[in-house]
């Protein structure tokens, strides 16, 4: 966590015990950048990179809570299909709009994140 901050996200609140105690979270807290990153790992780890993934299309939304997480916290994630559609250029492939929610060990919600993915249709259904 303080590796992840002190190289891409060198803010006080996720560096300094001292100034992180003066902050509004009243402690130090990772970055909300590191918690997407750990989202995305959950991700591929779980699905994208065993399935038809062609690649991620973007974010839509990301939206930070401000309950946060202690350094030791176990995250889950939960995925849900917000949307799935046939791609009107490329009509092999299908646009899934994935709503990713994590959420520290006692159940609060950290993090949302809406991001579109590119997966291939199968062969049988591409030809539809």
């Amino acid at each position: 966590m303080l590796a992840f901050a002190a190289e891409f996200d060198p803010q006080p609140m996720h560096l300094d015990e001292e100034a992180a105690s003066r902050s509004m979270l009243k402690g130090l807290s990772g970055s909300g950048w590191h918690l997407c990153s750990i989202m995305m790992r959950m991700m591929f780890d779980g699905f994208i990179g065993r399935g038809r993934v062609a690649g991620l299309a973007g974010c839509q939304r990301i939206a930070l809570a401000g309950t946060g997480c202690g350094r030791a916290d176990d995250l889950t994630l939960d995925v849900d299909i917000a949307e799935a559609r046939i791609s009107r250029s490329r009509p092999e492939t299908g646009i899934v709009t994935l709503r990713s929610t994590a959420r520290n060990a006692a159940g609060q919600a950290l993090c949302e994140m809406v991001s579109p993915i590119i997966v291939q249709r199968r062969a049988e259904n591409a030809a539809e």
